[in-house]
């Protein structure tokens, strides 16, 4: 094998990861078993991360920031404040749909962390990481769509990520995407409804 960066063995490693723990589970999901989905040998990981919960946690930030982006990708940020959550909703979906196995690596990830005292952590960290993508979002679409919302961000970022973990696992059970579709809808329209729009910022000129 080529002689391989740093960054480029622990993408290598994480993707590997992925598919091993959609295939077998975290519990399965062992070093070795990492190692010999990416074709590399045990010292390859122990040169990349100091242990697997390094690893794991590099893991569920990869996954996070592809949400994300994947979510940014869709928005229209010059239409309205519906069509923008309703954008952005459906830029998660499609990125659900594309890579089923992500979503079901995330939900083991926080299984096995609150199953696992010493791991607590990881699990609020995954969520802290859903809050903040989601809060970065909102505050993106109130600047573009120049709305101010009615609740503090970080309650509304809460409902969201709610919504789509139960989004998600109802699709993942029923694979059902018209009634996701629903789902998104109304999602939107009552979301909406807690923006309104910013009064423009009056000037001596508009005064006079």
């Amino acid at each position: 094998m080529a002689r391989m960066s740093s960054v480029d063995r622990r993408g290598e490693l994480i993707h590997a990861a992925l598919r091993v723990i959609a295939a077998k589970g975290v519990a399965g999901a062992t070093t070795r078993a990492i190692v010999a989905e990416a074709g590399m040998s045990l010292a390859s990981f122990h040169y990349a991360f100091t242990s697997r919960d390094e690893m794991m946690r590099e893991l569920i930030a990869f996954v996070v920031e592809n949400e994300t982006n994947a979510v940014f990708a869709e928005i229209d940020f010059g239409r309205d404040i519906r069509e923008t959550l309703r954008n952005g909703l459906q830029g998660y979906f499609l990125n659900v749909q594309a890579d089923p196995g992500h979503e079901q690596v995330m939900f083991e990830l926080l299984q096995y962390a609150l199953r696992t005292p010493d791991l607590a952590d990881l699990a609020r960290e995954q969520y802290a990481r859903y809050h903040a993508a989601v809060i970065e979002l909102l505050h993106a679409a109130e600047k573009n769509a120049n709305v101010v919302w009615s609740l503090p961000v970080e309650e509304i970022a809460r409902t969201i990520v709610a919504i789509t973990d139960g989004l998600t696992l109802a699709w993942l059970a029923d694979r059902d995407s018209a009634a996701s579709a629903r789902v998104m809808d109304f999602a939107a329209d009552s979301l909406a409804r807690l923006a309104t729009v910013s009064e423009p910022v009056r000037t001596k000129e508009h005064v006079l």
